[in-house]
């Protein structure tokens, strides 16, 4: 089992035993309680504030554009927290009600470009599944083993490395991500085709908003303010999954090993952000609690991490510590952690 987070890419120190206490799930269910007024609220504190900055964007396009680039900047903060109510209607934790999270979940899908349906599935599957080396490949961050990697080709390597770069991972795939592949995300339309119909009907909606804010405030005006909050909230929504569960000290275990609750507590990142941006993340960098029970909306994610002390520290990382997290790379089953390519250079070079 995996301990504390920390990072030390070329220490050989095995971490601190952590056990999985089942008292954690019991604390974090009692916090599964939707809160309709709680909901609403952070609702219209959310959409409120994005409409007026996108009235204020468009109103300085043509004659101070570096002010719509700077009010993008806040724009995309607030896309971010859409995307958090989102997820949590995907989760249906944001309100009792079943209906009014699928419904609600949909329709912000039209603003932040998410399928709300197919993502939610996509979505479950990686809650079930993460950690698991065996069921890799729906709703992750590819990850190859030490030894997977080094049974590739010269140019199957090559690609993975550049697929792990930082520009490549946040720049050019969070706009493939969110700009490509939700337009027809075949990956798990192939499984459940009825998936489709509401892919389609989200791509119908955003072509449909975009043409009549086109017609009414020209098209390349709504272009010019749309395409930086876009890219802000796309790039910044990546970055927060990438760290959820890149780290140094995660949780990969075969099928035979592999354990739901452990992975879900192990292997999840508490990311402890400064305010404004736990606020705008929606406390989603609590992600260990998320993972241990995902009924829990994320405006009680701090209230249950303060009831449980235990994982107040546990896997606890900063942002500094966070963008460390790019030089990690595979999982090395034998020292249960991921390495960067430059420590497995160093580790086969010291071998020989």
């Amino acid at each position: 089992m995996q301990g504390a987070g920390g990072f030390a890419d070329d220490a050989a120190d095995t971490p601190t035993p952590i056990e999985y206490d089942p008292e954690w799930l019991t604390i974090a269910q009692s916090h599964a309680r939707p809160d309709l007024a709680r909901g609403l609220q952070q609702i219209l504190t959310t959409v409120l504030p994005f409409m007026g900055l996108w009235a204020l964007m468009m109103y300085f396009v043509n004659d101070a554009y570096w002010l719509t680039l700077l009010l993008s900047i806040p724009a995309g903060g607030f896309t971010v927290r859409l995307f958090i109510i989102q997820h949590d209607c995907g989760h249906r934790s944001f309100f009792e009600s079943r209906r009014l999270n699928d419904i609600v979940g949909t329709l912000i899908g039209i603003v932040t470009m998410t399928p709300h349906e197919y993502w939610r599935q996509a979505h479950n599957i990686h809650h079930a599944t993460c950690g698991n080396l065996e069921k890799r490949g729906i709703g992750d961050i590819t990850v190859l083993t030490v030894a997977e990697y080094t049974a590739l080709p010269l140019w199957q390597r090559a690609a993975y490395r550049i697929y792990r770069l930082p520009f490549v991972m946040m720049g050019i795939g969070s706009i493939y991500l969110f700009g490509v592949k939700f337009r027809l995300p075949l990956d798990l339309i192939r499984r459940r085709p009825s998936l489709l119909i509401g892919v389609m009907a989200t791509n119908l909606a955003i072509a449909g908003a975009l043409v009549g804010l086109g017609v009414i405030f020209g098209f390349a005006q709504v272009l010019m303010v749309q395409f930086p909050i876009i890219l802000i909230a796309s790039t910044a929504g990546v970055w927060l999954f990438y760290v959820q569960h890149q780290f140094e000290q995660t949780y990969w275990q075969n099928e035979d090993q592999w354990d739901f609750h452990e992975s879900a507590v192990i292997g999840s990142s508490y990311c402890h952000l400064p305010q404004p941006l736990r606020w705008f993340s929606g406390d989603i960098g609590i992600h260990h609690i998320h993972h241990l029970s995902s009924r829990v909306p994320n405006y009680r994610l701090q209230d249950c991490l303060d009831d449980i002390p235990a994982l107040q520290t546990l896997n606890r990382i900063n942002i500094r510590e966070a963008m460390d997290c790019f030089r990690l790379a595979l999982w090395d089953e034998s020292a249960q952690r991921m390495i960067s390519f430059d420590c497995l250079r160093r580790m086969r070079a010291a071998a020989v």
